[in-house]
């Protein structure tokens, strides 16, 4: 049965021990599905998310003529075990003028991107497509940085839809790619650069420290090239919600450090490839000063909206600094999170690209989402706290974590065991009415 239109989550009484698991990493499962495509034998993903953002990516890999073969995870509903057998590079569908071979990658940044390098090296046609909200997505450094190598990309406006001409591989072709709008632009030809004999320049807003670009380096160099196995990390940034919920849960009392949490969240990855891994180390609940602010480029990536959302419960203002990026995503995500922050009577101030958020008394309110999963997912989380809550258009979380609030509802140890209703009639829903499908 599908999730209503409108939940409501019903605070926890009292705090609950718990420990979650959640599904693999986005960013690394559709970064380790497009270096499987290129090498050049058969890897096996274990631990891949599956959700609308990887399922697309899957797709178009299919129609492009990949072998790709989905298994299910014994320990994760939302994972799967994947096997691509890659070609080397070799592309074996493509279109012509008349009727390219068309590829729909729903509001997946990272398809949109990656897909974009990826088909230059096919020798077709190929249109990229999405939802109205792909369209309005930057893509333009990164279709310049490929009409640089030498491809042809035709675009009215420098976004999606786009016509992509694929020549094959450049040998010797140089580009200089700027990851000030998004770092996914440098990602997508980096994956690509050793089939297309690519030399890749990045410039830009911190290019040499953005952490995504150093885990798609890290990755590169990882990924086993020649077949094998490859294990995908739990996402860090699906896991902050747990981890705040069992802060807020703790009254934001000290503890010396994150395994004293009544919430954790198992098999956590190690900062290494992921920035929002230093979640939990980041809430202010250790050592002797809470933070007084937080940075989108430095200090987390998308968790930094968990941290946003659970500010008025600080006792003393937070700003929020450098979300210029929030902006470009799923949907305007500063202008959300001040809009529905504000609508639940935090007081927020935006300037610029800061917004300061300021020790408040919440109540509940009706939570517009945008169509966007971390807008839902952060606020289902002040849910656990504040009366009165309600989530529109919840299943919006398919898109990373389809199975989020049969999470949240789950008995402990392995859920927080909150009451989730629906909104319209009152009723309590069902672990199978929870799956965002």
């Amino acid at each position: 049965m599908p999730l209503p239109n409108l939940i409501e989550i019903v605070p926890l009484e009292k705090p609950v021990r718990a420990e979650i698991t959640v599904p693999g990493s986005k960013s690394i499962t559709n970064r380790a599905l497009v270096l499987a495509a290129l090498s050049e034998g058969e890897t096996t993903l274990r631990g891949a998310l599956w959700s609308e953002d990887t399922q697309v990516m899957a797709d178009c890999l299919q129609k492009l003529g990949f072998a790709v073969k989905v298994e299910p995870d014994p320990d994760e509903i939302c994972n799967r075990t994947i096997t691509a057998q890659g070609t080397g590079g070799k592309i074996s569908n493509g279109g012509t003028l008349e009727n390219p071979l068309e590829l729909f990658v729903g509001n997946a940044g990272t398809a949109a991107r990656f897909l974009s390098a990826l088909v230059c090296l096919g020798q077709g046609i190929y249109r990229l497509k999405g939802v109205k909200r792909m369209h309005e997505r930057p893509q333009e450094a990164l279709f310049d940085a490929l009409r640089e190598l030498g491809y042809c990309l035709d675009s009215v406006n420098n976004k999606l839809p786009v016509l992509v001409h694929g020549s094959g591989p450049k040998p010797g072709a140089t580009c200089v790619v700027s990851i000030g709008e998004s770092s996914q632009f440098a990602s997508a030809l980096m994956l690509c650069a050793k089939v297309g004999g690519w030399h890749v320049n990045v410039v830009g807003e911190n290019a040499e420290e953005s952490p995504y670009v150093a885990m798609t380096m890290q990755l590169i160099e990882k990924f086993p090239t020649r077949g094998g196995e490859f294990a995908v990390e739990p996402d860090a940034s699906s896991g902050s919600y747990f981890w705040a919920a069992g802060v807020v849960m703790n009254g934001f009392n000290r503890v010396e450090s994150r395994l004293d949490l009544p919430v954790k969240v198992s098999k956590w990855p190690d900062f290494e490839l992921q920035i929002d891994s230093e979640f939990p180390m980041r809430m202010p609940v250790f050592g002797v000063q809470s933070p007084s602010s937080f940075s989108r480029l430095h200090d987390l990536a998308d968790s930094i909206m968990t941290a946003i959302v659970v500010a008025p419960f600080y006792d003393h203002a937070i700003k929020f600094v450098d979300l210029g990026r929030l902006r470009l995503q799923e949907t305007e995500r500063v202008h959300a999170l001040r809009n529905e922050l504000t609508k639940c009577g935090a007081k927020v101030v935006e300037e610029g690209d800061t917004l300061t958020v300021y020790p408040s008394k919440l109540h509940g309110a009706e939570i517009e989402t945008y169509n966007d999963h971390r807008v839902a997912m952060c606020f289902a989380i002040l849910g656990l706290k504040v009366p009165g809550i309600k989530i529109k258009n919840p299943a919006c979380v398919k898109k990373t974590f389809p199975n989020f609030f049969q999470k949240l509802a789950a008995a402990p140890p392995r859920g927080l065991g909150a009451t989730i209703l629906d909104a319209t009639t009152g009723r309590k829903l069902e672990a199978r009415e929870l799956f965002a499908d």
